[in-house]
């Protein structure tokens, strides 16, 4: 019996944790964190334990689905991709392009192929319908950040390692392992700032696992958080508290801030927040007093009404107390493709949103994307430009967007649907073909989106565990032919035009920058130096060699190459956070801008819905919640994963469960004004009073769909209660957290 240990990065989730993995006779028989990863050094997760699981789960497609007389059957690759071919080419050309809309799921950003080849699908399909899982969850940072830095890619993320308080709203690590913020072993780290005499703060509507092991859990009102916000940072500028550091020569707005926020004192945000004026003042203190200091905000502030205010208040409160870009606080990662540009004079052209809307809501673009809460409307409403095919490459919009029920209608509704996708799920069962990629062990990885958003500058890169079957189709190459397609080539084509056009765009682009080291080289010369590469291992030499840290090509020596990332299975250790600001901002004025426009003018829309708002007293407020071993709807249909105590269940604290007649194990008919449902009942005091919480990801077992053991603990779809109309309006996120909601004993039997 042949044993080898292979190692990889886990791509289950955000946190990139090193695998070891031994392979006997072509089977993975056991994993384990990789003790030696220069990263997370050996910490696992569930989800990561059950990676051979996910791969040897009997529901994976291993083959090309295609409709035939109503039903999904198995087909070769050369009948799947003319059947994408058959099916797209007359709608393009009768219905134009922004008739063929694209969703992209949250797998993208955990794959080579989705981090590498969509944006060259996207490019060749031009169609303004674009849709993602960012409108479901993170897109307030991104605009917030396009705001203040001039670029929505620029994300602080805080230095978990150095800092003497992190102060986290909204987020759950210890269940999530973090999201917006990359950090191995995430439970360590806290232990690590307890240890070093650091505090940790956690503000949540409930007792989540990190409240649990924080200095200070502030149980906020659902909602609070922009109230809250706004009185930290009022008392910080009223109190002569604000010190931007060596920030300071470099930021902008500060007086408008300052009049901006004056009318939000902490006595008058306290019944928004569900806390006392007392508690705020002194978490404004500690702020202002600690030597470093970063507060986070994740998904319970992005989705909920006001996310893009709450995203910019987060980083508002980071520069007033001088922990932005600052070791210890909120810092910008220098990720390993970053181009190479120390010398670069801050400024740009800003960032800009509304280039094209929405054909019905009229919703506006946000970095070329549309809300995905939209998106049925614009299936399902006649006209021109009525969206009548879709590509899905990854996710479950089904379950995990908001007005399911529409939704799953829209699906059924169009002319053409094609999806990328290793399951016939809740969403790609209405599909007309499905292309399977491999599993995880069965291709490379490398994370590119994390890279950007990690608490330590690192990079490591996974070969392939197991061998790609015969007659299987690697996910680059898969987009690659979809592509080709959408380029008006037959199915079939060679997709080697289609790769060399992507390679020699990136050395072209970075060849004719004045500020790039390879500015004036030859870009042949250049494209040959990658030879023989080919696919995503020659991108990732690109990146690599043209990047921050990278050979240049010769320019540098002892720079990295993928040959000596390939060489380097436990990672490579890049460094920790450091400044770099002013370069990194490219906004026109080349500040860092703490008071945009468009985001003050949010706080009287903020003050006019309070105004106006008519409390139901016997209604409650529902949020959502993560579990470590789940993520979305991913991990569902793995059993170790999905057996166990049930997760699926409305919790309630026990004076509302009393006064409505609940009972633990019961059953609760839950109603909104977008739908209802019935589910079962968790009484527990982890949840504020006037709150109750349900997870999303869950509403298996629905006709069509082949999800075994998913079906067989379904649980119910949070997102029929979550109204699609509902949307933040200057990133067009869902409104998923908030969402008022009666509740009631479900009828016996139920």
């Amino acid at each position: 019996m042949a044993t080898t240990t292979a190692y990889r990065t886990c791509p289950l989730c955000e946190a990139t944790c090193g695998l070891a993995l031994t392979v006997e006779d072509g089977r993975v028989t056991a994993i384990r964190g990789d003790s030696e990863h220069v990263f997370s050094r050996g910490f696992i997760c569930p989800k990561g334990a059950a990676l051979a699981d996910l791969h040897a789960d009997p529901d994976r497609l291993r083959t090309p689905l295609v409709r035939q007389d109503g039903v999904l059957v198995p087909a070769t690759w050369d009948e799947a991709l003319a059947a994408v071919a058959r099916g797209l080419a007359p709608i393009l050309a009768t219905h134009g392009r922004d008739a063929v809309a694209l969703y992209l799921g949250n797998p993208n950003v955990h794959t080579l192929a989705g981090q590498l080849y969509i944006k060259a699908l996207l490019q060749t399909l031009r169609t303004k319908n674009l849709y993602t899982a960012s409108t479901l969850d993170q897109m307030p940072k991104h605009v917030a950040c396009g705001l203040m830095f001039g670029d929505p890619d620029a994300i602080p993320v805080p230095d978990l390692d150095h800092t003497d308080l992190l102060v986290i709203l909204g987020a759950n690590p210890l269940a999530s392992n973090g999201s917006l913020c990359t950090a191995p072993d995430f439970p360590g780290r806290l232990k690590d700032l307890r240890a070093r005499g650091g505090r940790l703060v956690v503000v949540d509507p409930r007792r989540t696992r990190t409240a649990e092991v924080a200095d200070l859990h502030l149980p906020i009102r659902p909602g609070g958080d922009p109230w809250l916000l706004l009185a930290l940072a009022e008392h910080l500028v009223s109190h002569d508290l604000v010190d931007l550091g060596p920030l300071a020569p470099h930021v902008a707005g500060l007086e408008t801030l300052r009049d901006a926020v004056r009318r939000f004192p902490a006595e008058r945000v306290a019944d928004r927040t569900g806390l006392s004026a007392t508690a705020i003042r002194a978490l404004a203190v500690e702020l202002a007093a600690a030597p470093t200091a970063a507060v986070y905000g994740r998904l319970g502030t992005h989705s909920a009404r006001f996310g893009t205010v709450n995203a910019w208040l987060v980083d508002v409160l980071n520069a007033l107390t001088g922990n932005l870009d600052q070791p210890g606080g909120a810092c910008f990662p220098l990720p390993f493709f970053a181009p190479h540009r120390p010398d670069r004079a801050p400024g740009g052209g800003g960032f800009k949103t509304g280039r094209h809307a929405s054909r019905v809501g009229g919703h506006p673009e946000v970095r070329r994307e549309l809300p995905t809460a939209a998106l049925p409307d614009e299936i399902l409403t006649p006209g021109p430009g009525q969206v009548r095919a879709l590509i899905t490459v990854a996710g479950n919009p089904a379950l995990s967007a908001p007005g399911s029920d529409r939704f799953d209608a829209a699906l059924a509704a169009l002319d053409f649907m094609v999806a990328v996708d290793p399951y016939v799920n809740e969403t790609t069962r209405h599909a007309d073909v499905i292309l399977p990629p491999p599993s995880a062990l069965e291709r490379a990885h490398c994370d590119l989106a994390f890279a950007g958003l990690s608490v330590r500058n690192v990079v490591s890169y996974s070969p392939p565990t197991l061998p790609l079957p015969a007659g299987a189709m690697d996910e680059c190459d898969i987009l690659l032919a979809l592509t080709t397609i959408c380029a008006g080539r037959p199915a079939g084509s060679p997709t080697t035009r289609t790769e060399d056009f992507i390679i020699a765009t990136l050395v072209t682009g970075e060849v004719r920058d004045a500020a790039s080291p390879l500015h004036g080289r030859d870009v042949k010369e250049l494209v040959a130096a990658l030879a023989p590469r080919r696919g995503p291992e020659r991108l990732l030499d690109w990146l690599l060699r043209a990047g921050s840290y990278g050979d240049h090509f010769g320019a540098r020596p002892g720079g990295l190459t993928f040959d000596e990332l390939a060489a380097a299975p436990h990672g490579i250790d890049l460094g920790p956070l450091q400044p770099r600001l002013p370069g990194r901002l490219e906004t026109p004025s080349g500040k860092v801008e703490l008071a945009p426009a468009a985001l003050i003018a949010e706080l009287d829309r903020l003050e006019a819905e309070a105004a106006a708002e008519v409390v139901d007293p016997g209604a409650l407020v529902l949020i959502g919640r993560r579990h470590l071993r789940s993520n979305n709807s991913w991990l569902h249909n793995v059993e170790r994963l999905a057996t166990g105590k049930a997760r699926c269940a409305l919790q309630v604290h026990p004076t509302d469960a009393a006064r409505l007649g609940l009972t633990g194990g019961g059953a609760a008919h839950v109603t909104s004004v977008a739908g209802a449902l019935t589910v079962a009942v968790h009484v527990t005091d982890a949840v504020r009073q006037g709150v109750v919480s349900l997870p999303h990801g869950w509403g298996h077992g629905q006709p069509g769909a082949r999800l075994g053991t998913a079906a067989r603990f379904a649980g119910v779809n949070v997102n029929r209660l979550v109204d699609p109309a509902v949307l933040d309006p200057l990133s067009g996120n869902a409104v998923q957290n908030g969402v008022p909601v009666t509740v009631a004993p479900a009828p016996p039997g139920a």
